[in-house]
C-alpha cells in the first residue's frame, strides 16, 4: 500500500515523496529493502537527507485517561541525504535496512494477525522535514517463532487475539519500548486449568525468548492467579516438528501446573523469575481461530475473511490518522530504537 502525499509544510510546489517497499514479507532481525522516488517541486531545493522511521500502533494505559493507543516510533535510518533536487526532477534513494530483531509478526501463513506497522518516510529540505509518506510493513514470523506457534496449534491451542503493549518485561533483555502479546484459547486437554494462554516473543541475534503467561482458573477452595514462565530456544531449534510438539508441550505443562517456576535451566529450559512490568491482560473476545498450519488450514475462511477486513479497517485508520499521538504525549523521537540518526 502506497501514499502520495504533497509534501505540505514544505509549501504549494514543493517535492513529492512516494518510497515503495520490495515485494514480500520482511523478518524479524531481517533486511528491509526498497526506494524513495522523489520529484522535484516549481523550484530547486536542497534536500538535507532523507530518513525512514519504523512505527506501531500502540496499546497504552494512562491512570487517569484508562486504556488508549498510539503510534511509537521504534528504529530509524537516515538512508540520503545532501544532494540539490532540481525543479521538476525524478530521483529514486535505493535502500536496505536491518529491522530490530523484536519487530512484531504481522502474519502467520499469510494470514494477519491484526498488528499494524507502518514505514515513514522523513524528508529534510532547507531547515524543514516532513513525514509525507506512510507505508504498511509485513513482517512473518522467524523459524522457531513459526514453530512455536505450529506447535501449539497441532496441541490444539486457538488463536483469540494479537497487540502491542506498551511497557517492559522485567528480568528480560527487552529492547523496544513496546512488546507484541499473542492471547490464545486452550484446547479441552486444559480448559479445565486455564482461562488462557499469553505469549510473547523477544528475539535476540543468537536465540528465542519465549515468555508464557496462563490465566488459571480458581478452585473449591481458591482463586484464580497468573502462572509464569519463560524458555529459550536457538533460532534453529531442535530438529524435527515432533520435538517442537514435544518441547512446547512441556512448556504448557510446567506452565499449568506452575512447578519449578522461577528456576533456571540452560538453552531449552526455564529461566530466572521477573522483575518491574508483566504482562497485562487485555481480556478481548475472539474467534477461536487456530494457530498453525492444522488448525488454521480449517479456519482458513475465518482467517481470510472476518479478521482480514478487520485488519483492512485498521490499517487503513492507521495510514489516514499518522499524527505522533504517541503516548505520554512524547515526541515520536523519545520512544524510537537505536537507528541511525
Amino acid at each position: 500500500m502506497v501514499f502520495k502525499r504533497l509534501l505540505g509544510s514544505l509549501g504549494v510546489g514543493g517535492p513529492t515523496v512516494d518510497t515503495v517497499l520490495d515485494p514480500g514479507a520482511a523478518r524479524p532481525g531481517g533486511l528491509l529493502s526498497g526506494r524513495v522516488h522523489l520529484v522535484g517541486g516549481t523550484a530547486d531545493h536542497d534536500v538535507e537527507h532523507v530518513a525512514l522511521e519504523l512505527v506501531a500502533r500502540v496499546e497504552t494505559e494512562h491512570e487517569e485517561h484508562g486504556d488508549g493507543e498510539g503510534v511509537v516510533v521504534f528504529d530509524r535510518h537516515v538512508v540520503g541525504g545532501s544532494f540539490r533536487l532540481a525543479a521538476g526532477a525524478e530521483t529514486s534513494v535505493p535502500f536496505t535496512v536491518a529491522l530490530p530483531w523484536e519487530t512484531p509478526v504481522t502474519e502467520l501463513y499469510g494470514q494477519p494477525l491484526g498488528i499494524v506497522l507502518g514505514v515513514r518516510t522523513e524528508l529534510a529540505v532547507a531547515g524543514a522535514r516532513d513525514k509525507g509518506d506512510l507505508d504498511q510493513l509485513t513482517v512473518a514470523p522467524l523459524p522457531a517463532q513459526e514453530a512455536v506457534l505450529e506447535a501449539l496449534g497441532q496441541l490444539g491451542f486457538g488463536f483469540r487475539s494479537a497487540d502491542l503493549e506498551y511497557g517492559r518485561i522485567g528480568g528480560t533483555g527487552q529492547q523496544l519500548p513496546f512488546y507484541q502479546e499473542i492471547e490464545l484459547t486452550p484446547p479441552p486437554a486444559y480448559a479445565h486449568q486455564v482461562n488462557e494462554i499469553e505469549l510473547i516473543f523477544l528475539a535476540v541475534p543468537g536465540a528465542l525468548e519465549v515468555v508464557l503467561e496462563a490465566d488459571k482458573r480458581g478452585g473449591p477452595f481458591s482463586a484464580g492467579h497468573d502462572a509464569l514462565s519463560r524458555f529459550t530456544v536457538p533460532h534453529e531449534g531442535p530438529s524435527g516438528p515432533q520435538d517442537w510438539n514435544a518441547l512446547v508441550d512441556g512448556w504448557i505443562q510446567e506452565l499449568v501446573e506452575h512447578r519449578a517456576s522461577y528456576g533456571s535451566h540452560a538453552v531449552y529450559g526455564h529461566e530466572a523469575g521477573y522483575g518491574g512490568h508483566e504482562p497485562g491482560h487485555s481480556g478481548g473476545s475472539g474467534s477461536g481461530i487456530g494457530v498453525g498450519t492444522a488448525v488454521l488450514a480449517g479456519a482458513g475462511v475465518i482467517a481470510g475473511g472476518i479478521v482480514a477486513a478487520e485488519v483492512v479497517d485498521e490499517v487503513g485508520d492507521f495510514f489516514e490518522d499518522d499524527s505522533d499521538d504517541d503516548p505520554d504525549d512524547g515526541s515520536a523521537e523519545e520512544f524510537g530504537g537505536d537507528g541511525e540518526d
